[in-house]
């Protein structure tokens, strides 16, 4: 990908999504995190729709803590894999408790200690939460990254390598957030809207079809 290309993806990203934001509902570090967890394998819709019910009941790993591995997967059945999800959510914030007082750490190692965190996982905390530039290498940012020629990797984290590499690290989390809406509304999974895209020009996918 040359500088020209590059910019003219970043500006025509930059006019299309304003501010953009996780789609994600949550409102504390903490239900982010547990927000994320769930995110895995499911829709955000889907998991907003169960985070709606289960933070109000229990909003903090204060609450959280006091429901067992059964009640919580009755909660998040719906989100897929909710056995493994209660398992890591209830352990994580365990580990909050006793380590960190009941808060999110800041620090990426720490981050990737706690169950159910993952390189994404601390990616999209560390850029949402604490605002320290980060990419988090999901499906779409995976497929739309390596479509349009941003990275050429067979792995997530070789993905994540070549885009901090490519990409001025103040728009890091600004263009996670681009290429995740781009891969949801055009550059979808099955049938890309390649015709309708208004950057298929700086395309290696499309120009190679």
């Amino acid at each position: 990908m040359n500088k020209e290309n590059l910019k003219n993806i970043i500006n025509y990203f930059e006019g299309r999504y304003k501010n953009p934001r996780p789609a994600l509902k949550f409102e504390s570090n903490y239900q982010l995190m547990v927000a994320v967890i769930l995110s895995a394998q499911c829709t955000d819709e889907r998991v907003n729709q169960v985070t709606a019910v289960l933070f109000k009941d229990y909003p903090t790993p204060q609450k959280m803590i006091e429901l067992s591995q059964e009640e919580l997967e009755r909660y998040i059945f719906s989100c897929g894999f909710y056995r493994n999800k209660a398992k890591n959510i209830l352990s994580a914030t365990h580990d909050l408790l006793t380590k960190y007082n009941g808060e999110v750490p800041s620090d990426y190692d720490k981050l990737l200690a706690l169950a159910g965190v993952g390189r994404k996982t601390a990616n999209v905390i560390s850029s949402v939460a604490f605002g320290i530039p980060a990419i988090a290498v999901d499906t779409h940012v995976f497929r739309v990254a390596n479509r349009l020629g941003l990275a050429k990797a067979n792995t997530p984290e070789k993905t994540e390598d070549q885009l901090k590499q490519l990409l001025p690290r103040e728009k890091w989390s600004d263009c996670h957030h681009y290429i995740i809406f781009y891969g949801r509304e055009v550059c979808k999974a099955r049938n890309p809207a390649c015709k309708e895209c208004e950057i298929n020009k700086y395309c290696d996918y499309y120009n190679k079809k």
